[in-house]
């Protein structure tokens, strides 16, 4: 029969035999993702190039279109300064006539008005009468 350190050292040589066989299966395993991992690197280098150049190409349409947007604004900002001018020397061409027209005919109206009911003129006309 054997002897218990025979047996101890079967044991023991047992257990790294398993021990080598998980580490065998576990190496074929990282191989086998290795070389998926390499596949899809290369395919994704190959897709790369392509995607680079339309973003490239992208990038320099969008650039030009904000050349043609800034032309733009710069006309709009350009034709609102012109306005705003047009309108403060509409604004003072009109608004100083019309006040006075509106207050020359109130005025009118008031001598009228008062002059129809029989009353004396208004007191800022008053002192002018004498």
């Amino acid at each position: 029969m054997l002897t218990a350190g025979e047996v101890a050292g079967l044991i023991v040589a047992m257990a790294w035999a398993i021990l080598v066989c998980f580490l065998a299966v576990a190496l074929v395993k990282l191989a086998r993702l290795l070389t998926e991992t390499t596949k899809m690197v290369s395919e994704l280098g190959e897709r790369v190039v392509p995607l680079l150049e339309d973003v490239t190409v992208t990038v320099g349409e969008t650039n030009r279109q904000l050349v043609a947007v800034e032309a733009i604004t710069r006309d709009v900002k350009q034709v609102s300064g012109h306005a705003a001018k047009v309108s403060d020397v509409t604004q003072s061409l009109v608004t100083g006539p019309l006040i006075k027209l509106a207050a020359l005919t109130h005025g009118i109206r008031r001598a009228l008005s008062a002059r129809r009911n029989g009353r004396s003129a208004p007191r800022f006309l008053e002192g002018r009468r004498r």
